[in-house]
C-alpha cells in the first residue's frame, strides 16, 4: 500500500474516532464542569484558545464572553476533548492530560480571586506553561519558581522595593528623566513632529531599572535609535505571543526530554522565525546579565569607594540583593545562577510592563486633551520652584499629587498591562463565589469543584471594569472616579490585588513585588514630560495586541511594536 494512502486512512480512522469519542464522551466521562455555562468550542485542535490569544481580535471576544456569561464559565483549551481525567494512577493522569485537555475554568468573580490568590493559593498553583516558559527564557528567576524556591527569592529581593530604598532613587531616576526630557526636545525644537513614543518610554524605562535597579547604564538616551539589547528586550512579548499554542502547552512535558544541550540543538534546528528570535534575545539577557553581576560583584569587594563611583553609587536594587545575599545562611543563600536570573526578569518585567502602561497613558491623554491640559496645570504648580522655573519632585510630593494619581490608577485600572493570568489546580477543592451563578440544569450554584490538573484562567482586566463593583462606566477612562468616594459594592468586595481595589499587581505571594516602583517611574515621567510637551494622536492608526504584555504597533494589520504620537515642544 503506497505510503500516501496509508496516511489518508490513519487521517480517516482517526477523525472518525474523534467523532465516536465527541459522542459517547458525555455518557461515559463527568466533569465537574458539566454544569457550568460557557462557551462552545471554535476548533477541536485550538478550542477557544486561538480566539483568546488573537493579537488584535482577542479583546472583543474576550468581552463577548464576559458579557454573555459573566463571573464564572467554562471554555475549551487546546485538543478540546472538554473533560476533567480523574485516574487513581498519577503516571496515567499526566499522560492523560497531555493527550486530552480538560474544559477550562474562567473567571473574575471576587471571592473566587481571593481563593485563587490569598487563601488556597497552595491549591491553585502559578502556571506550569508560565514557569517553564520563563524557565527556559529567563533562568529560575522569582517569576519561574515555585514554593521554597520562591519565598526564598522573594523574600532576599523584598527589601530593594522598599519605600525606604525607592526615597533614595528618587535623585536617580530625576538624573534619567531629564535625560529623555533633553531627547525629546532636541527632536521636536523645530515644531510638532511625530515620534515613537513607545519606542522612548522603552528606552527610559530601560535606563531606569538599570541605573536604580541594578546600578548599569545601557542607554545614554541620545540616538534615534535604541541599540540591539533594548530592541531584544522590547520584543520579547510579540515573540514569544507568536509561539503556536501546542507548542506552549506541550513546554512543561518537553523540557523533561533529554539533557539541557540536546533539547538547544533542536531548538536552533527549528525552521521557524519566532525560534530562532526567542533563542537570540534569551543568549542576549543572559549575557548581559552576567557581566552586571560580574561587574557589581567585583564593585562590592573592593569596598565601598569602588560602589560610589559606579552609577547608582551602590544604592541600586542589585547591590542592596548582592550585600544580602552575601550575609545570608547558606539555606537562604541564592545560586549565580539565581542571581543572573533575577537580574534578566527585572529588566524583562520593569522595561516592558511599565514602559507600555506609560505608552498607554500618555495615548489616553493625546485622546483626551482636557485631561492632559488638567494634569499638566497641576504638575506646572507643584514644579514651580518660585523663579518662573520648574524644580524636580521628591519621592512624597509627586506620590501624593491627587490628579496625577487619579490618572495613574484609571490607566492600570481600564488597561492592565497583563490582562489574563492562568492557574494550575494541584489538588480536589471547591472554589467559592461571591453570589450565585445559574447552572445549565437551572440550579443556583454557589461554589464550583475544581479537580486536581485542572486549569483555571483569571481575567484581571474584567475584575477591574466589572460592572457589578465599578458601576455601568466601569469600562470608560474616567480618572475623576478616584477623586470622589469609590462605589460602596466595590469596597465591600474585598478584591485581593494590592493595589487600589485593582488586580492589576495581583495580590498573594506571586504579586508584582515591583509595583511600586512601576508607579514612581511613571509619575515622575508624566511629571517631568507634560509641562514640557503636548502630546496628540497622529494621522496613524494605533492598534494595541494581546500578548503576555499588551502592546501598541501601527494599524491592523501590523505587529510591530510602534506607538507614534505628534509632539510639540511647550517650552518658548
Amino acid at each position: 500500500m503506497a505510503p500516501s494512502l496509508q496516511l489518508q486512512l490513519v487521517g480517516c480512522l482517526l477523525a472518525v474516532l474523534y467523532t465516536v469519542w465527541r459522542i459517547i464522551r458525555p455518557f461515559v466521562v463527568k466533569s465537574p464542569l458539566d454544569n457550568i455555562p460557557g462557551a462552545e468550542s471554535d476548533s477541536w485542535l485550538m478550542g477557544n484558545i486561538a480566539k483568546l490569544k488573537h493579537p488584535k481580535d482577542s479583546w472583543a471576544y474576550e468581552k463577548s464572553l464576559v458579557e454573555r456569561f459573566g463571573r464564572a464559565f467554562t471554555f475549551y483549551g487546546i485538543l478540546n476533548v472538554g473533560v476533567a481525567v480523574a485516574c487513581a494512577n498519577e503516571r496515567t493522569q499526566i499522560l492523560m492530560s497531555t493527550i486530552v485537555q480538560m474544559k477550562w475554568l474562567y473567571t473574575y468573580d471576587s471571592r473566587a480571586l481571593h481563593s485563587i490568590y490569598i487563601k488556597d493559593q497552595d491549591v491553585f498553583q502559578e502556571s506550569d506553561v508560565l514557569t517553564t516558559s520563563f524557565g527556559l527564557f529567563v533562568g529560575p528567576a522569582v517569576i519561574a519558581t515555585l514554593g521554597e524556591q520562591h519565598r526564598k527569592q522573594r523574600k532576599m529581593i523584598n527589601p530593594a522595593f522598599s519605600v525606604k530604598h525607592l526615597r533614595e532613587m528618587n535623585p536617580i531616576f530625576n538624573d534619567v528623566i531629564r535625560k529623555l526630557e533633553i531627547a525629546i526636545a532636541s527632536r521636536v525644537k523645530d515644531g510638532p513632529k511625530e515620534i515613537d513614543v513607545l519606542g522612548w518610554m522603552g528606552r527610559t524605562a530601560l535606563e531606569l531599572i538599570g541605573q536604580g535597579g541594578l546600578g548599569y547604564s545601557f542607554d545614554p538616551l541620545t540616538e534615534d535609535k535604541a541599540d540591539e539589547f533594548a530592541e531584544s528586550l522590547k520584543s520579547f512579548f510579540p515573540v514569544e505571543g507568536q509561539i503556536p499554542g501546542i507548542i506552549h502547552v506541550s513546554l512543561p512535558k518537553l523540557v523533561r526530554i533529554g539533557p539541557a544541550w540536546i533539547r538547544r540543538k533542536v531548538a536552533e534546528m527549528v525552521p521557524r522565525p519566532f525560534a530562532q528570535r526567542m533563542l537570540r534575545i534569551s543568549d542576549a539577557m543572559h549575557a548581559q546579565s552576567v557581566r552586571i553581576i560580574k561587574e557589581k560583584r567585583a564593585a562590592l569587594e573592593r569596598g565601598d569607594q569602588a560602589l560610589k563611583q559606579q552609577v547608582g553609587e551602590g544604592k541600586d536594587l542589585m547591590s542592596v540583593l548582592l550585600r544580602g545575599n552575601m550575609i545570608a545562611s547558606a539555606e537562604e543563600r541564592l545560586s549565580e545562577e539565581e542571581l543572573i536570573a533575577q537580574v534578566s526578569a527585572l529588566v524583562l518585567a520593569a522595561m516592558d510592563t511599565t514602559s507600555n502602561a506609560l505608552s498607554r497613558t500618555l495615548y489616553q491623554l493625546a485622546q483626551y486633551p482636557d485631561v492632559q491640559e488638567k494634569l499638566r496645570d497641576e504638575l506646572k504648580q507643584a514644579r514651580d520652584d518660585g523663579a518662573g522655573g520648574l524644580r524636580d519632585l521628591d519621592y512624597d510630593e509627586v506620590m501624593e499629587l491627587p490628579y496625577l494619581d487619579a490618572v495613574c490608577r484609571e490607566t492600570l485600572r481600564r488597561f492592565p498591562p497583563v490582562r489574563l493570568l492562568e492557574r494550575l489546580v494541584t489538588k480536589d477543592a471547591v472554589l467559592p463565589l461571591s453570589s450565585p451563578i445559574k447552572g445549565k440544569d437551572g440550579s443556583m450554584i454557589e461554589s464550583i469543584p475544581v479537580g486536581k490538573g485542572m486549569r483555571v484562567l483569571t481575567d484581571l482586566e474584567a475584575s477591574n471594569c466589572n460592572k457589578e463593583l465599578w458601576g455601568e462606566d466601569a469600562y470608560e477612562w474616567k480618572p475623576e472616579r478616584w477623586l470622589k468616594p469609590l462605589p460602596s459594592a466595590l469596597e465591600e468586595a474585598h478584591i485581593p490585588g494590592v493595589y487600589s481595589h485593582l488586580m492589576t499587581f495581583i495580590g498573594g505571594s506571586r504579586s508584582c513585588v515591583g509595583f511600586k516602583f512601576s508607579q514612581l517611574e511613571m509619575k515622575l515621567v508624566l511629571a517631568t514630560l507634560l509641562p514640557a510637551f503636548k502630546f496628540e494622536l497622529s494621522k496613524q492608526p494605533i492598534c494595541w495586541n494581546a500578548a503576555g504584555v499588551s502592546y501598541p504597533s501601527v494599524g491592523q494589520h501590523l505587529t510591530k511594536p510602534a506607538m507614534p504620537l505628534v509632539v510639540t515642544s511647550l517650552r518658548g
